[in-house]
């Protein structure tokens, strides 16, 4: 294990994480805004599909966890804002192929 987690373990780790209404991860769901990282502590900005989603608290551990246990992060600092909204358009293509847009 390296002293400094990869971003693109990261990306990995955030590709296993999945709002459980929408068969696509957090990552190509364009819901993180920002992803920074220091040696083995990640600092996520992200946002929501809605200010009313009634998995948050699911999905900010489910986050958590993958990067811990993917990546052998020792801290995960995850800020939730809707700053701005999310939309559709923040998605890969990929996602909105699979989700037919």
């Amino acid at each position: 294990m390296t002293d400094e987690i990869k971003r693109e373990e990261a990306i990995e780790a955030l590709k296993q994480c999945y709002d459980p209404e929408i068969p696509v991860n957090v990552w190509d769901l364009g819901l993180v805004y920002k992803l920074d990282i220091t040696g083995r502590n990640v600092k996520i900005l992200m946002s929501l599909t809605s200010a009313f989603c009634p998995v948050t608290d699911y999905l900010v551990e489910d986050i958590k966890n993958s990067l811990k246990e993917r990546c052998g992060a020792e801290n995960v600092d995850l800020e939730i804002t809707f700053d701005p909204p999310w939309s559709q358009s923040m998605m890969s293509e990929e996602a909105k192929a699979k989700l037919g847009l």
